[in-house]
């Protein structure tokens, strides 16, 4: 039975190497940003399996523990998904219970919040009550496409590590003339983005998810004081530290709204509109 870890291994070895030095002194809280959401929860899942195996080269990825871990069956392994559904209040209430007696194993405990842009105001502050108060034996991985997502006093309690990025749309023409238009429109409200969005049959999810997926990387380049696109560098002059934050959720939901099935052009349309007005408020 091969680790759940095993591929990602190769796909992102820069921080497979940083999370198995971390691991000798490893952080209270750990955010994993970028790269996708498959490679975001294996290497959270490496980190847990990193800590908690005994073997002489962990993680072995056959140990008891090994196993336990890539099952979700561990003791001392917490896993709320938030790419399951909000995460509640009452969930994260319910794990600092647990937080103040001694992990089972001879391992820390690890709490794993998988898309932690899921978290509601109340359950990421319920979680902050928990960095800010650490008990012993008890660390945390938040992973989320980017932290300008997330709650600033979050990112601030957290060790920030950053996953490659899937590669870009650099060699595609019209990905590159779709992201001008949104440029465009998201800046004057001019432009040709709603005729080729309002054309039947212009646009499908799959374009539509690479569309988005690039306004991530831009709010990542912006984030860092580095935009290298020119979508990255309007974000970057015209937003503000809680605006990226706003973008971020927008983009973030209508990517769920493409994985329920919903219209692609409607989508791309509804995300500019919001994004526009951020821009003009």
């Amino acid at each position: 039975m091969s680790s759940p870890w095993q591929h990602v291994l190769s796909t992102q070895p820069r921080i497979a190497g940083f999370l198995d030095r971390l691991a000798g002194d490893p952080p209270r809280s750990l955010l994993l940003e970028g790269g996708t959401m498959e490679e975001r929860l294996a290497l959270a899942l490496f980190w847990a399996a990193r800590l908690m195996c005994r073997e002489s080269s962990p993680p072995c990825g056959q140990c008891r523990i090994c196993l336990q871990i890539a099952d979700d069956a561990c003791r001392d392994l917490f896993l709320l998904n938030g790419a399951e559904g909000s995460i509640s209040i009452d969930t994260v209430r319910e794990v600092r219970a647990v937080l103040g007696d001694p992990p089972a194993g001879q391992g820390p405990r690890v709490v794993i919040l998988a898309e932690a842009q899921a978290l509601g105001d109340g359950a990421a502050n319920a979680l902050l009550k928990s960095l800010e108060e650490p008990r012993p034996g008890n660390v945390f991985a938040l992973l989320a496409p980017s932290r300008e997502i997330l709650l600033p006093t979050l990112v601030s309690r957290s060790f920030v590590l950053t996953l490659g990025w899937p590669r870009g749309g650099e060699d595609d023409p019209g990905l590159q003339e779709w992201l001008q238009a949104l440029a465009e429109f998201i800046q004057s409200g001019r432009g040709v983005w709603l005729e080729w969005t309002g054309r039947k049959g212009n646009v499908d999810a799959r374009r539509a998810d690479a569309i988005l997926r690039e306004v991530q990387r831009a709010l990542v380049q912006a984030g860092y004081g580095n935009p290298a696109t020119a979508l990255a560098r309007l974000l970057a002059s015209r937003l503000d530290v809680v605006a990226v934050r706003q973008v971020g959720v927008i983009v973030e939901n209508a990517l769920e709204s493409l994985d329920a099935g919903a219209n692609p052009a409607v989508v791309l349309e509804w995300a500019a509109i919001r994004m526009w007005n951020l821009l003009h408020k």
